[in-house]
Formats: structure tokens, C-alpha cells, sequence
């Protein structure tokens, strides 16, 4: 049987196998378990919204490669 996946309620591990498998790179739940430690969103049961997710993950490595951008230029 196949499991239907809910994109906006999924589990840590299902998350990270469905980005494993489209993303062409390993994504291990302890990957996405960082991530909610570093402030990505929840739902209030603990399950990841996957769009809310990649849009603070666009958010979070913006933010970071313009920190980046400072130290290179001495700021």
C-alpha cells in the first residue's frame, strides 16, 4: 500500500524522504530537526508544512549569504 502524503502536514521523516528523493541529495530528519531548532515552522501537532518550510528555508540561506556578502567586504 502506498501512504498518501499530506505536502502541508507531513512527518520529519516523511519529509526528509520526499526531499531526499526530489532534491538529489540525502535529507535526514536530523537535517530538518536542526532546522526547527534554528526557528523553521511547525504545525502546532509537530508535523512540517512543506511549503511554509521551503519558504523559510529560502529565507533563512538569503539572510545568510548576505551576511556572507558583509563579512567579504569588511562590514
Amino acid at each position: 500500500m502506498t501512504e498518501k502524503l499530506q505536502p502541508t502536514s507531513m512527518s520529519v521523516e516523511q519529509a526528509a524522504r520526499l526531499l531526499s528523493a526530489v532534491g538529489g541529495r540525502p535529507v535526514t530528519p536530523d537535517m530538518i530537526a536542526r532546522d526547527t531548532d534554528s526557528g523553521a515552522p511547525t504545525n502546532p501537532d509537530g508535523t512540517i508544512n512543506l511549503i511554509h518550510y521551503a519558504a523559510w528555508l529560502v529565507s533563512h540561506r538569503s539572510q545568510a549569504c548576505g551576511r556572507q556578502e558583509e563579512r567579504a567586504r569588511g562590514n
